[in-house]
């Protein structure tokens, strides 16, 4: 505790200067972004929209009865009664037989289906005889929902009936097994842990939310930078002297600002749009908000890193918007991140979004708790602290100096 009341008057002039230049910045930038339809757009409306469209994009998550055609070589009741059970499945719809491939593959080219199920001459001696019996599935691979859906009722089926089919040579080898088993002895029921619908959609969205976030926030900040240069009077909140001292509680405000607005994208993204998509919701929706706290502060801070090269309103996107799918990559969702190349796992460890979105997946989807992410936590945190540093560095000795020179100019 400070003895010299003068030292402590002056130490608390100080805090109560810093403080009402806090609230200066804040209130200024708080008018400038509202009075900003760009950066109302990026704020709001994107992250407001968006989610919405993707998520519309892939409701319904799985693709159903997707057109295929027959090629029956084989032409036999173990044949006609395979294809009879592939068009009662929910994947595929059989539009009919085709004579030979050359048609099936003119009817594929055309779009009027998107499979080919292929069975070979022999199909049913072979099965019947206890050898190895091959059907050939051809699939447009334009979109890998179909292929799946075609691939999950062809494999479905085809087990199904070879259950079928050792069930009753069994049977008919060894008469006492009638009183045993009839039936395939193992029944597989597959049960999609953190997907129950095991669809597109909840498994890719939950990670495209933080990305949507993480990207409308830095691109958001990016602009406010460049019509600060373009205007650089209306971001003066009192004095042109106020911009010389107090460099940390200004940026500080800034910060407080852009949290502030993000907020309600941020409990839309998260809640509003699982809920109303019946994404997966294992999570509890406030530990999950406490944890992208950081990398809102991290995104934040990368904004205002990006402010000292941004000198136009539109330079944030040239710089900025084509980073989009690379961060996708980066994430992990589409491709593991252990099997990526050191540089690039490096390069995706300082992006804010490939921790949020792993360690929003795996509260979100899994069921995890704050506690359970914790490394994920832990290197957001270090991630804001760095690039809030940085963003200081950046503020005191790249913009404010062209900021102050801009104004002069200007007067």
């Amino acid at each position: 505790m400070c003895r010299n009341p003068e030292k402590r008057n002056k130490m608390m002039n100080r805090i109560g200067k810093s403080f009402a230049e806090l609230a200066d910045a804040f209130a200024t930038q708080m008018r400038m972004v509202c009075h900003d339809a760009g950066v109302v757009l990026f704020f709001v409306f994107l992250p407001l929209a968006y989610p919405v469209l993707y998520s519309l994009i892939y409701n319904p998550e799985l693709v159903r009865d997707v057109e295929v055609v027959v090629v029956d070589h084989d032409r036999t009741p173990l044949s006609r009664e395979m294809a009879r059970r592939l068009d009662a499945t929910q994947e595929v719809n059989v539009l009919g037989y085709a004579a030979e491939m050359g048609e099936a593959r003119r009817a594929m080219a055309s779009h009027s289906c998107f499979g080919i199920i292929e069975i070979p001459h022999g199909l049913e001696r072979k099965a019947s005889g206890g050898e190895g019996a091959q059907v050939i599935m051809y699939s447009d691979m334009s979109l890998m929902l179909r292929y799946r859906s075609i691939l999950l009722a062809t494999t479905n089926v085809a087990l199904d009936m070879g259950a079928e089919l050792m069930s009753r040579q069994i049977n008919t080898q060894m008469p006492i097994a009638e009183t045993i088993a009839t039936e395939e002895p193992m029944h597989i029921v597959s049960e999609y842990s953190g997907n129950p619908k095991a669809g597109f959609a909840s498994y890719v969205m939950p990670g495209v939310l933080i990305l949507i976030l993480h990207q409308c926030l830095i691109l958001a900040v990016g602009m406010c930078g460049g019509t600060r240069h373009e205007n650089p009077l209306a971001y003066v909140g009192r004095t042109l002297t106020t911009l010389r001292r107090h460099h940390l509680a200004r940026m500080l405000g800034q910060m407080l600002c852009f949290f502030t607005v993000a907020l309600l994208p941020t409990v839309w993204l998260l809640y509003y749009i699982p809920l109303i998509f019946q994404f997966p919701m294992a999570g509890d929706i406030w530990q999950e908000l406490l944890f992208v706290v950081p990398m809102i502060l991290a995104c934040i801070s990368l904004g205002l890193c990006l402010q000292g090269i941004v000198w136009q309103r539109e330079g944030i996107f040239v710089i900025w918007v084509l980073t989009s799918v690379m961060f996708l990559f980066l994430s992990g969702i589409t491709w593991p991140r252990f099997a990526m190349p050191a540089a690039w796992h490096a390069l995706g460890d300082c992006i804010p979004s490939t921790w949020g979105i792993e360690g929003f997946v795996r509260m979100n989807t899994n069921g995890a708790t704050l506690a359970q992410a914790g490394s994920e936590y832990t290197i957001l945190w270090v991630l804001a602290a760095v690039y809030t540093a940085a963003a200081y560095c950046i503020q005191r000795w790249v913009v404010t100096p062209d900021l102050r020179r801009r104004i002069l100019l200007a007067r």
